[in-house]
C-alpha cells in the first residue's frame, strides 16, 4: 500500500570505530554536508547535524520506502568511502558496525535539532559516553526503546 503521509522522525547517532577523535573540525562541515546529500538522495529530510570528533548525530524525516537500517546502513558506508577516498582523517576511516536510531515525535522536532546543533556546548559540559548514557537511561525509561541497528 501506498504510504501518503508520514511522520518518521528519527535521531541517528554513529559513532567512529573505538571512539576515536577521526573527524577533524577542518573536514566537519564538508562530512555533515555529504551525509545531508546521502540522506535527501534516499527520499529522506535532514533536519540537523553536528560531527563531532568521535561521533555524529543526526534528526532526518525518513521516507516510508526505506528503513531506517537500510538508511544507516547507506549513509555510514557511502560516507565512509567518501571520507578515505577524500583523505579527510589522518588515518583509515571507520564507523562502528552498529549505529543508533531513536524515535522522535514531531513536538519533539525543534527541540532536538537545538540540541544537535548545540553539540559543542553541549560536549563542553558532557562526554560522549556520559552523553549516550543518559540517552539510553531517557528511552528506557519511556515506552519507547532505543533501536540500534546493524550497519551492514
Amino acid at each position: 500500500m501506498k504510504i501518503e503521509y508520514n511522520n518518521l522522525y528519527t535521531h541517528f547517532i554513529f559513532t567512529t570505530l573505538h571512539r576515536l577523535p577521526l573527524i577533524l573540525e577542518n573536514h566537519r562541515e564538508r562530512i555533515e554536508k555529504y551525509i545531508t546529500g546521502v540522506v535527501n538522495n534516499n527520499d529522506s529530510k535532514l533536519y540537523a547535524i553536528y560531527a563531532n570528533p568521535e561521533h555524529v548525530h543526526f534528526l532526518v524525516s525518513r521516507s516510508p520506502k526505506i528503513s531506517e537500517e537500510n538508511l544507516a546502513s547507506t549513509v555510514a558506508e557511502s560516507s565512509q568511502k567518501f571520507i578515505n577516498q577524500n583523505k579527510l582523517c589522518n588515518s583509515r576511516f571507520a564507523w562502528q558496525e552498529t549505529a543508533s536510531a531513536f524515535s522522535v515525535s514531531k513536538s519533539d522536532v525543534d527541540r532536538v535539532c537545538k540540541y544537535i546543533l548545540n553539540q559543542p556546548e553541549h560536549h563542553r559540559k558532557i562526554s560522549f559516553a556520559e552523553e549516550y548514557e543518559e540517552f539510553l537511561r531517557f528511552y528506557q525509561n519511556t515506552l519507547h526503546r532505543p533501536k540500534t541497528v546493524k550497519i551492514r
